[in-house]
């Protein structure tokens, strides 16, 4: 007998949640581990900061010689060198309207860099009639001080006078490029995530030249619908994967397929702020696909990243999301596109927005805040 309770208890101790406090909906899971997944073991980490003196840093991208491209909110776009040393900021970008949520938002660049030195970024574009998702691609110069022969490849409509829910995650996938939007938060803004009419709460997929490639699926820029705020994406496991905010609970985690529908705001795990019913009130419903994961309560997903690398012993191919709220980072274990376990790291370390990995697979955290900074996070020891 002694010997079964032996083998009983580490099976226990494997079961328990990751503490995260009461729920805001009482939604049943669609199926096992679609939510609150069994406590991974914890793994000891050190931060340290690698570059700091930014404001509200909202995204971060590798260039070959071991420096980062990373957008401040205000506008502004740098360069940090290998030792932290952050440069004055890039010329040549487009108007941005800073307001509410607004700003510069992602950027990224394409494996090809070192050929044509394209880089992509989206950003919160004045229009008339209010502001709008954004994306643009342009040349960087040599020495890294400007951005010639801008071109916006992507702009949302209609016009929203909401400056918020902007989305913004921007991903290349080989000759094509995804752009996350969001549906800009009001009542009657949000209804437009359904509308194939709008480009609000999608996933857009073009060329990279902004043209519209022939297999889409409605024959226009939409790859997906239904969602909210995408902040986080990133290529991985069958292709691209998705994280948006919910409202009070239901952040999603979703593996977008070409014309689904991901619900939003008919369906939801979470409820409104003000404690009412999202929609139909449920969170389940025929023709509208489930969230491969969610949360209730929020984690209030920033970007995030599939690791690779060895620095940390068994990370490999687990995801690593930011959480702006209550802060730190999120692992997730995957195992045949299901959630298989969680983790919580570095909760005191606040806001963060982004999630990149090092060569030497140590992580970098984009701190959003107005005395931001990049950390780099480290096996302890």
């Amino acid at each position: 007998m002694r010997y079964l309770i032996f083998l009983m208890l580490p099976v226990t101790a494997l079961a328990q949640e990751v503490p995260q406090g009461a729920p805001n909906a009482g939604f049943t899971p669609e199926f096992a581990d679609q939510t609150r997944a069994s406590a991974l073991p914890e793994t000891p980490v050190t931060s340290t900061i690698f570059a700091d003196g930014l404001v509200n840093p909202w995204g971060i991208a590798p260039l070959p010689d071991d420096s980062w491209l990373v957008t401040e909110r205000p506008g502004r776009l740098r360069i940090i060198g290998p030792d932290g040393a952050l440069s004055e900021p890039i010329s040549g970008l487009f108007d941005i309207d800073t307001q509410g949520q607004g700003g510069l938002l992602d950027v990224t660049v394409a494996r090809d860099f070192a050929e044509d030195r394209m880089v992509y970024w989206t950003y919160a574009k004045p229009v008339d009639g209010g502001t709008v998702t954004a994306a643009a691609r342009g040349v960087l110069s040599d020495d890294g001080s400007a951005i010639t022969q801008a071109k916006d490849i992507f702009v949302q409509s209609p016009p929203s006078p909401t400056p918020m829910h902007y989305g913004s995650r921007i991903v290349i996938d080989g000759p094509h490029v995804f752009i996350t939007t969001g549906e800009h938060f009001s009542l009657t803004e949000r209804v437009l995530a359904q509308d194939p009419r709008a480009t609000y709460g999608k996933v857009i997929r073009l060329n990279r030249d902004g043209s519209v490639p022939a297999d889409n699926p409605f024959g226009d820029a939409i790859w997906s619908y239904g969602h909210r705020n995408i902040q986080g994406a990133a290529m991985g496991p069958g292709g691209l994967w998705t994280i948006e905010h919910g409202p009070a609970g239901g952040d999603e985690l979703n593996q977008p397929q070409p014309g689904a529908n991901y619900g939003w705001p008919v369906i939801s795990y979470g409820i409104n702020y003000d404690g009412t019913p999202v929609g139909s009130g449920q969170a389940v419903m025929q023709g509208m696909e489930p969230p491969v994961y969610y949360w209730d309560p929020v984690i209030a997903p920033g970007g995030m990243a599939f690791y690779r690398g060895d620095a940390f012993a068994g990370w490999q191919g687990n995801l690593l999301i930011g959480s702006l709220n209550p802060g730190g980072l999120v692992r997730l274990a995957l195992a045949d596109g299901r959630v298989g376990g969680e983790e919580r790291l570095l909760p005191e370390v606040g806001r963060v927005r982004d999630v990149e990995l090092m060569d030497d697979g140590n992580v970098l955290l984009l701190i959003d805040a107005a005395a931001g900074a990049v950390l780099r996070v480290t096996p302890a020891g």
